[in-house]
């Protein structure tokens, strides 16, 4: 290796420096407090003690920490997201992406509002559509001659997940939209063209030749649902907190519950390392499952 190879990887290691000393800080050095955490009983005040894996074994056989109930929570959400959410928003972006007008923009804009506006606002707005006295879902039930469905639907343990899962749901279908109607606009218009000709519908077109073509962003929009429904708090946190009677826990609520309610930093460090394996092992899964279709 000559002095020219040499000085132009300091100059490349140079520039990479401050974006891998962000990375490091910003990731990888919390992360590695998590883990370290994990292993102690530790109030946060006090010196915590070593106990090795123990937390991991109480938080899968411990029936009142509820952690199998909130992952429960997490993948029903997930479920949702991938099943019912991104097909929505995947029919949105075949729709929008056939036209060729200004308000095609209108429209967008129009979807992608909700991901735009504050969750708190977010979650305000559906408290008072599910409030039980004047809220708008009972007064439409009212108005329909269908009163004998009134509810509390975020108080009641048959309702509140659902009630979550439905903003949840809802809020995001503007964020799937717009990644894939980036693909679907980015599609060739010839092959649009050829197999039209061919006699191909708009419907067979999209199908046969604009969703394969997508796959990859459709890859992308399955591992952010099923990892959002993972890390979801702030809907939940507003809508429900958890309750009623830990109905709607998701891992997220209960790791401030450990946190903050219980001072068991441990455990709650604990919750977090098993939400970043859990994370990354869908995001592998769901990478290796849509390679198999592939090949």
């Amino acid at each position: 290796m000559n002095k020219h190879d040499i000085k132009k990887g300091l100059t490349i290691f140079v520039f990479l420096l401050p974006g891998l000393l962000l990375f490091v800080s910003i990731l990888i050095a919390p992360i590695a407090v998590s883990v370290y955490r994990s292993l102690y009983d530790w109030n946060g005040f006090s010196e915590g003690t070593f106990i090795g894996f123990d937390n991991y074994i109480e938080l899968f056989t411990n029936g009142s920490i509820k952690f199998i109930t909130s992952l429960k929570n997490s993948l029903i959400l997930a479920f949702f997201s991938v099943f019912v959410q991104l097909p929505f928003a995947l029919f949105l972006a075949l729709l929008l992406g056939r036209r060729e007008s200004r308000k095609e923009r209108i429209y967008l804009s129009i979807f992608f509002m909700p991901v735009l506006i504050s969750t708190v606002v977010i979650g305000q707005l559906w408290l008072k559509i599910y409030n039980p006295d004047y809220g708008l879902l009972n007064r439409f039930l009212d108005l329909v001659k269908l009163g004998d469905l009134k509810h509390v639907w975020v108080g009641d343990v048959k309702t509140a997940l659902g009630s979550v899962i439905v903003p949840t749901v809802w809020q995001y279908i503007g964020y799937h939209m717009l990644l894939m109607y980036a693909g679907v606009k980015g599609v060739d218009t010839d092959l649009r063209e050829a197999a039209m000709l061919d006699g191909a519908t708009k419907w067979q077109v999209d199908r046969y030749v604009v969703i394969p073509i997508i796959k990859p962003i459709i890859r992308v929009s399955v591992i952010f649902a099923v990892t959002g429904s993972l890390k979801t708090y702030d809907l939940v946190r507003i809508l429900t907190e958890g309750g009623p009677f830990q109905s709607t826990e998701v891992p997220s609520t209960l790791l401030e519950n450990m946190l903050f309610l219980r001072n068991r930093y441990g455990m709650g460090s604990t919750i977090s390392v098993m939400l970043i394996i859990m994370c990354f092992a869908f995001a592998l899964l769901i990478s290796a499952a849509f390679k198999e279709k592939e090949d």
